[in-house]
């Protein structure tokens, strides 16, 4: 029972909607910094994804070198 209000506690309160804008978001999209933003995350991406990839090979190899 407890359960069921819990969940229909956060079920209400997650309906609630928020209609306050970010103004540091809209000054950021006027200047076109927010291109930056964008490049920057893209740029950890992808860092992230070739350092990933180069420790799969890494594993692979190590792991052929265990089966000989």
């Amino acid at each position: 029972m407890c359960y069921l209000l819990f969940a229909t506690a956060v079920n209400l309160f997650a309906q609630q909607t928020v209609v306050e804008e970010v103004p540091m978001a809209d000054q950021m999209r006027a200047d076109g910094k927010i291109w930056v933003v964008v490049v920057v995350i893209a740029v950890i991406f992808a860092g992230i994804i070739l350092f990933l990839v180069s420790m799969d090979r890494k594993v692979t190899k190590l792991e052929k070198q265990l089966k000989k």
